[in-house]
């Protein structure tokens, strides 16, 4: 497996973290307006620092099982968001991501969504990938279904996160469905 992994994609670049990105990933998953979407609370400057060391630090195992990689614009290295495969089952994934809060509205997600996924077909060969998204979040289940992604149902009281269970509704693609 190559490190530092770093993939092009339309309008963003996804790329390893450093530690030199603490403050923009801070912005990202400090903010309650970006976690109210995501399956954790919002956290403080010494967990972003905890969740980039120990990103870096899964990303060097030679048996990578976690592919999370900062988005940037194509002409800009600061982060401003995050697009992750988590390998889980026999040549499957677990997609994620968020942007921060100000980038919203401008198609990162999407790219993001459409770069990780295309990687994970081509590069890494998986055969399936889904997407647990919570059932109000509108935006990031209009970028999966742009993408193709097929709505499989709910995952009921799936995540606990800001004090309550919450459902997702599960979304997959599979490799022949992929056409981007």
């Amino acid at each position: 497996m190559t490190y530092p992994i770093r993939i092009v994609g339309s309008q963003v670049v996804l790329r390893e973290f450093t530690p030199e990105d603490v403050d923009d990933v801070l912005a990202i998953i400090g903010d309650d307006k970006v976690t109210t979407w995501l399956s954790f609370d919002s956290r403080d400057r010494a967990q972003a620092v905890a969740m980039i060391e120990g990103t870096i630090e899964r990303a060097q195992h030679k048996s990578r099982t976690e592919f999370y990689l900062g988005v940037t614009k194509r002409d800009d290295d600061r982060v401003i968001g995050f697009a992750r495969i988590g390998l889980s089952g026999v040549q499957a994934g677990k997609l994620g991501y968020a942007i921060v809060a100000n980038e919203w509205g401008r198609g990162y997600a999407t790219d993001a969504a459409r770069t990780m996924a295309t990687y994970a077909f081509k590069e890494l060969g998986l055969h399936r990938i889904t997407a647990a998204i919570g059932p109000d979040n509108a935006a990031s289940i209009a970028v999966v279904q742009q993408l193709g992604f097929t709505r499989e149902g709910v995952l009921r009281d799936h995540v606990f996160t800001n004090g309550a269970w919450r459902d997702s509704v599960l979304f997959s693609v599979l490799a022949h469905e992929w056409s981007w």
